[in-house]
């Protein structure tokens, strides 16, 4: 019933309700995932009312799923594994950002298109600079050839690295991402078989394979980090657990250590950017992502 002399308070909820900010992140599984807590905490450090929701997605429904963002009042959301290369021929638009990386990790919504940007490549060059590794000159060896090591790899290329190594387990896949990058700076493609000697040559070892990712934490994508050179940062783009089989390994043996931690909160941080005009609290969200990881 509708109360007299003055306004119906269920349609002042649904004004509130339409004037909440939708976002969220698509992947399968998303149980690992620390954005929605980082995002959530940035838009109450920016006073804005809206929410960042987990949307577990399997592959097979993506592009279903893109279809409900484009008809649903989302001002956008991030993309994760394994979505990142198929979100790429799905959208509406491409930003040179996605273009460059062949993949995309933030879709933003306008109207009823979406546009595919990737903000992992400037989150992981922010990450090296905030821990003070410069890549510029330098040989990089990648594990993997997904989402992830493609921005990784064309943000190193645009960055100045004098040589990049593709390692992948599937090596056509690897040799399909080095020639695609092969225009842009000094890019090849090598074969598992030949890791003891390209760890030799590397002067920065980058993991952007899931492997030590929960739930496979305890493995390691390279046993033996014997043949590296004892300068030799080592980068894991995962970054639960804390640290990964293969960075306490590296550590051990008394290398610089990274973990993913640090580009997952710069990629988001330029992610909200996008969606808001204003990149997010870098420190907030960095804040949040730890306190997560804790309380786990």
């Amino acid at each position: 019933m509708r109360p007299s002399g003055g306004e119906d308070p269920e349609n002042e909820k649904d004004e509130e309700r339409a004037d909440l900010e939708l976002l969220g992140i698509l992947g399968y599984p998303l149980g690992h995932s620390l954005s929605p807590a980082m995002h959530n905490a940035a838009l109450r450090e920016r006073g804005i009312a809206g929410i960042y929701l987990p949307l577990e997605v399997p592959p097979p429904s993506l592009a279903g799923a893109l279809e409900g963002l484009r008809h649903l009042p989302f001002r956008g959301a991030n993309v994760t594994v394994p979505h990142k290369e198929a979100a790429f021929g799905l959208v509406d638009e491409l930003a040179p950002s996605a273009r460059k990386a062949g993949a995309v990790n933030t879709l933003q919504r306008r109207g009823g298109l979406l546009i595919g940007h990737n903000t992992d490549g400037a989150g992981f060059l922010a990450s090296l600079a905030e821990a003070d590794v410069d890549p510029a000159g330098r040989r990089v060896l990648i594990l993997g050839a997904g989402g992830a090591a493609r921005a990784v790899a064309a943000a190193l290329v645009g960055a100045g690295a004098a040589e990049l190594v593709l390692i992948n387990r599937h090596a056509p896949r690897a040799q399909e991402l080095a020639a695609e990058l092969a225009e842009g700076g000094p890019v090849r493609a090598a074969v598992w078989e030949a890791m003891e000697e390209e760890l030799g040559r590397a002067e920065l070892l980058v993991n952007a394979t899931c492997v030590g990712m929960h739930p496979r934490a305890g493995e390691s994508p390279v046993e033996d980090l014997s043949a590296l050179p004892q300068a030799a940062p080592v980068v894991d783009l995962v970054y639960n657990p804390r640290p990964t089989a293969l960075l306490a390994r590296a550590r051990a043996m008394g290398h610089p250590v990274l973990d993913g931690l640090g580009m997952l909160v710069h990629q988001g941080a330029l992610s909200f950017g996008i969606w808001f005009g204003e990149d997010g609290p870098v420190q907030v969200m960095r804040r949040a992502a730890v306190a997560a990881l804790e309380a786990r």
